[in-house]
C-alpha cells in the first residue's frame, strides 16, 4: 500500500528527538509498505533554527510549517493545520494517490487529516496517545471536532485500553477501536551491569539513583518528583535524582532544588538521544514518572525491559502495563504518597529478571503486524464501498 502519515509527533531537524515511539513504529511499517511521513512543524519551532539531522531508513520524510494565531483561537487550529498543509503540499498530495492516511495525534492533526482524507476520497485511521484525548477533548469547542474525526475514521488505534474507552466515550464506534500497546526495541533496551553503565556515563558507582526521563513540564510530574525527593534523602542521604530531558520547567526545577536544599543531589543532564537511553536506565535503581495524565509512556516499557522497577502515577494506561512485581503506582499530584512510594521502592528487593521478562511481551514486530492488518482492512473496506457506490 501507499500510506500517508500525518503527525506532529515525529523527529525533524528542529526537534530530532521528538516522537521516538512513532519513529520506531513507522520505520518498521516502511519495511512493509510505501510510507510517506509528513510532519507538522510549529512555526515558532521552525524559526528557532535547526538542532540536528534526521535519517530514518525506508521512509519518505517531509514537513510543512504549521502556522496559527498563537495564544488564541485554539478551536481554529485544525483549520489552520489543514490550510497550512494544503498551501505548502497540496498539489503533491493530490497527485500521490495514497491508499489511506494514518493520523497520529487527535487534535489538531487527526481532525485536519480527516478533512483532507475526505477531500482526497481516501480512508483514514486515527492513532491516539493520551493527552490528545484526555486533555484536548475536554475543551468545549475542540471536543465536537475530535468526536467527528473519530466517528468518520475507518479505525481508531489507542495505545491503552483506558484510552480506547475514552475514544468510545467521546463518540468513536467501539467496533472500530483497537488497543495497540507500543513496543520496545529489545536490542537497545535489555538488562545489563549497573556498574558498567554508570562507568560509561561517568556516574558515581555506589549511590542510590532515581531517574526521570521525559519532557520537563508540570503535567509530567517533574516538579512533584522534586518536591517528594527530600523525604527520601532523610533515609537515603546519598541518593541522587537525575532528570533526562528538556522543557519549560528546567529553570524552575533548578531554583526549587536550591530552595529545598537538595541542589547538590539533583542533576539535570538535558536531552539524550533515544539510542543512548539504555545505559541511563541500566544505571538507575528506579525510574519515576509521576505524570498527571498519560497514555502508555514508552519510557516505562523501556525501563522495565532493562530490568528496572518503576514508580508511576495511576493514570491512563500505566496500570495496564505495570504489574506489582515491576513497580508501584501512586495517585497523581499527591507528593506525600509519592515520597512514601520512593522510600518503599528503594528498600524493596526487586526481581530484575522477572521485570525484564514481562517487558519482552511488548514487541514492535507484534505491534506493526497488527497495525498493518488494521490499515489494510480499512483500505480494502473503503475500496469495496467505493466500488459498490460506483
Amino acid at each position: 500500500m501507499k500510506i500517508l502519515v500525518l503527525t506532529n509527533l515525529f523527529p525533524t531537524p528542529w526537534d530530532p528527538l521528538r516522537g521516538a515511539f512513532n519513529r520506531q513504529q513507522f520505520e518498521r511499517l516502511g519495511q512493509r509498505h510505501d510510507v510517506d511521513v509528513l510532519t507538522a512543524v510549529d512555526f515558532r519551532e521552525r524559526l528557532a533554527g535547526v538542532r540536528g539531522e534526521v535519517d530514518v531508513a525506508g521512509l519518505h520524510m517531509d514537513h510543512f510549517v504549521f502556522v496559527y494565531p498563537p495564544r488564541i483561537g485554539r478551536a481554529l487550529h485544525a483549520a489552520c493545520w489543514l490550510v497550512s498543509l494544503l498551501l505548502q503540499r497540496g498539489r503533491r498530495l493530490r497527485a500521490a494517490h495514497y491508499d489511506c492516511v494514518l493520523a497520529s495525534w487527535a487534535y489538531p492533526d487527526a481532525v485536519a487529516a480527516g478533512w483532507l482524507a475526505r477531500l482526497l476520497d481516501i480512508p483514514y485511521v486515527v492513532k491516539v496517545h493520551g493527552s490528545d484525548l484526555n486533555v484536548q477533548a475536554n475543551h468545549a469547542l475542540r471536543r465536537p471536532q475530535i468526536r467527528a474525526a473519530l466517528r468518520h475514521a475507518g479505525a481508531v488505534v489507542a495505545v491503552s485500553r483506558a484510552l480506547a474507552d475514552k475514544a468510545v466515550a467521546i463518540g468513536a464506534d467501539a467496533a472500530r477501536v483497537h488497543t495497540l500497546y507500543n513496543g520496545v526495541d529489545g536490542d537497545r533496551f535489555a538488562p545489563g551491569a549497573q556498574a558498567a553503565a554508570r562507568n560509561r556515563l561517568q556516574l558515581p558507582a555506589a549511590l542510590p539513583m532515581l531517574l526521570y526521563v521525559g519532557n520537563l513540564k508540570r503535567s509530567k510530574g517533574c516538579a512533584d518528583l522534586l518536591e517528594a525527593f527530600p523525604a527520601l534523602l532523610t533515609v537515603r542521604p546519598q541518593a541522587r535524582l537525575v532528570y533526562v530531558g528538556v522543557g519549560p520547567c528546567r529553570a524552575e526545577l533548578l531554583e526549587r532544588a536550591t530552595a529545598l536544599g537538595c541542589a547538590g543531589c539533583v542533576d539535570l543532564v538535558g536531552a539524550v538521544a533515544h539510542a543512548e537511553l539504555g545505559d541511563w536506565f541500566r544505571a538507575a535503581d528506579l525510574l519515576c514518572l509521576p505524570s498527571h495524565n498519560e497514555g502508555v509512556p514508552n519510557v516505562v516499557l523501556e525501563a522495565m525491559a532493562c530490568g528496572i522497577p518503576v514508580v508511576a502515577s495511576r493514570v491512563g494506561g500505566i496500570p495496564e502495563v505495570l504489574p506489582e512485581y515491576a513497580g508501584m503506582l501512586v495517585p497523581p499530584c499527591q507528593r506525600e504518597a509519592l515520597s512514601a512510594a520512593l522510600i518503599e521502592a528503594c528498600d524493596r528487593a526487586w526481581d530484575s529478571a522477572a521485570i525484564a521478562a514481562h517487558a519482552r511481551g511488548f514487541r514492535w514486530d507484534d505491534n506493526v503486524e497488527r497495525l498493518d492488518r488494521i490499515l489494510q482492512a480499512v483500505a480494502t473496506g473503503y475500496s469495496s464501498e467505493s466500488d459498490r457506490a460506483a
